[in-house]
């Protein structure tokens, strides 16, 4: 890493094997105007994570300002992440850092309207918080993923053998019923690409959401879903999307996350604001190569997941 950091800089960039102690103090005192020590991995101490207050201190020692860059683990309270801030005279946010809170947050918190969020992955319960977040901000909320079939259960529809979170039932229901309350237009998908077996190579069929057969799972939204998506976000200014539509790491269950992907790149072209919100959804529109397509793409899974759901993140808040 320092010698491809020196590369990049174009200078010599030395190193040193601890990041606390003597030789860490040594290193730092011999360091002139403009000169780079790299130093080693925080998470060989497990005070790191436990946000020790005297390691923290250790870590701050001869400092004067402290930059935190690192968005993807903003939303923990760790020693190089928090605690270290408490140590340091100047602390102040890496540009990096400064673009994926003025994307999240505004896009929360002031969003140009309508706005809508579109929220897939595997389960449920992983997405609960962010999804009774949404319902409060959103104008439109569009499903996907192995979610859904949770959600199907809930309206009383069979679902095969599908992927099902039985004890998250009730609560998809509710979450269906605090939308019709809010007035918040919640979508879910009236085609299904479904499976004989979860496999790269299974067979599949398409059909309506409402005769999923009894030995099939579903692994993939349809193209009637997609056509329905892609027309409802039309209208939408702002958009927010979190997870897959489906299997996608399979070719022939990524046509609905694709097309998504496909469909927020139009978007961002025609004026709209998209924000990826990590994980797996980046992981999507780079795969579609729609990259330098989208307004944002975040760099933190859980950072930005807890962000959308208005949480206030440690390592943000101890700048």
């Amino acid at each position: 890493m320092a010698a491809r950091l020196s590369e990049l800089l174009n200078k010599r960039v030395a190193t040193v094997d601890d990041c606390i102690g003597e030789k860490v103090d040594a290193a730092v005192s011999s360091l002139h105007a403009g000169d780079v020590l790299m130093l080693e991995n925080v998470r060989f101490y497990k005070e790191e994570e436990k946000n020790d207050a005297e390691f923290a201190r250790k870590l701050a020692k001869g400092a004067k300002v402290y930059v935190n860059d690192a968005f993807g683990t903003a939303h923990r309270a760790h020693a190089s992440t928090a605690g270290v801030a408490q140590f340091v005279q100047h602390n102040v946010a890496g540009y990096l850092m400064e673009k994926e809170i003025r994307f999240l947050h505004s896009a929360v918190a002031s969003p140009v309207r309508p706005f809508a969020a579109i929220v897939g992955g595997a389960k449920v319960s992983t997405k609960i918080p962010v999804i009774e977040s949404l319902i409060n901000k959103c104008d439109k909320i569009f499903l996907g993923g192995g979610m859904i079939f949770t959600f199907y259960r809930a309206l009383g529809l069979n679902i095969g053998k599908s992927l099902v979170e039985e004890d998250f039932i009730p609560l998809a229901k509710s979450l269906i019923d605090k939308a019709k309350e809010k007035k918040v237009q919640l979508f879910l998908p009236i085609d299904v690409v479904v499976a004989n077996e979860f496999s790269a190579t299974s067979q599949s069929q398409i059909v309506d959401s409402s005769a999923i057969p009894s030995d099939w799972l579903g692994l993939d939204i349809g193209p009637k879903s997609l056509a329905l998506y892609r027309s409802e976000l039309l209208s939408c200014k702002t958009i927010v999307w979190n997870g897959p539509m489906g299997v996608f790491e399979f070719d022939q269950y990524a046509a609905g996350t694709i097309g998504i992907a496909q469909a927020l790149a139009d978007l961002t072209s025609q004026g709209a604001t998209t924000v990826i919100g990590g994980g797996d959804s980046v992981a999507a529109v780079y795969k579609a190569g729609l990259q330098n397509k989208m307004s944002h793409i975040s760099t933190g899974g859980g950072a930005s997941l807890e962000m959308l759901e208005g949480k206030v993140l440690p390592g943000v808040a101890a700048l």
